[in-house]
């Protein structure tokens, strides 16, 4: 199925943010790249990367929860052959937080070491956390903190300038706004970036938006136990899914037409909470 919707949000903070964030890399040691594990490869920003350089980096596979450990281990597999120091990591485990410690630490060891020879006692490790708009970074940095400092909500783009937090003794972590790379050429990472939630919604069809999400569902086990559907049903079209699953919620407007914005919104809404079970958007190129 094809999908006309072009999808491009490059909103005019995000390219102060860009360049006060090339800024900051040398303020800090150390840094903490956060994706999203149902899409890693699709919420890696490659300039980011790029502008990092030979920064000591910890790639995270934030929001770990949301994915099976046969998927997590795959996507682990993955980056390790590409020599990336890679990490789960899931805000509702405190296993998470004191494994992002240790490693941190074991990134920084040589640094460490250098400092110590130098007398440099008392000097923390500066880690900038940086990724993608709704990638969850405030999260993991309230959820390292074990407190609710840096604001958060369920959109991009909250974030909108550099915030600086002490983590104990000997860590400092840099929240950064996230950014978007300006052209989304790739049309199938910019639906995974549209589905999971990294681009504003008000800018999509939605319509459309859930349309692709079917798409790529629609053969999953859970989806006809979960809106009651039929297995013969998900040989329709992914519209006519949708509808299907409009009408099993009861979203009837006048006339008993179905509101598929609705259902669309839903649809959408219960993905992104992980109510419909652990569900991984591309699988790693092994």
């Amino acid at each position: 199925m094809e999908f006309s919707q072009n999808i491009n949000w490059f909103p005019g903070h995000m390219a102060k943010a860009k360049k006060e964030l090339k800024e900051s890399l040398k303020l800090v040691d150390l840094t903490a790249e956060l994706v999203d594990s149902r899409i890693p490869i699709s919420s890696r920003n490659k300039e980011l990367t790029e502008m990092c350089g030979e920064k000591p980096r910890i790639l995270v596979l934030n929001k770990s929860d949301l994915l099976d450990k046969h998927a997590i281990y795959q996507w682990l597999d993955f980056f390790k052959k590409q020599d990336l120091v890679c990490l789960p990591y899931s805000f509702r485990s405190s296993a998470s937080r004191l494994e992002f410690i240790k490693y941190a630490k074991e990134v920084m060891k040589d640094k460490l070491e250098t400092w110590k020879l130098k007398g440099m006692v008392g000097r923390k490790i500066r880690i900038m956390v940086l990724g993608i708009p709704n990638v969850g970074k405030s999260t993991f940095i309230n959820s390292l903190l074990r407190s609710s400092k840096a604001k958060v909500e369920n959109r991009p783009g909250v974030t909108r300038k550099n915030q600086w937090f002490s983590l104990g003794s000997d860590i400092e972590l840099l929240d950064t706004p996230g950014v978007l790379w300006p052209k989304l050429e790739d049309k199938s990472a910019a639906y995974n970036l549209a589905i999971t939630g990294a681009i504003k919604d008000s800018i999509l069809d939605i319509e459309d938006l859930a349309c692709h999400f079917i798409e790529k569902i629609k053969n999953e086990d859970f989806i006809c136990e979960r809106y009651k559907l039929e297995v013969s049903d998900m040989q329709k079209s992914p519209h006519d899914i949708l509808s299907l699953i409009g009408k099993k919620r009861g979203m009837l407007s006048s006339g008993g037409i179905v509101n598929t914005f609705r259902a669309a919104e839903m649809l959408l809404e219960e993905f992104r909470l992980g109510k419909l079970g652990r569900i991984m958007l591309e699988k790693p190129e092994i």
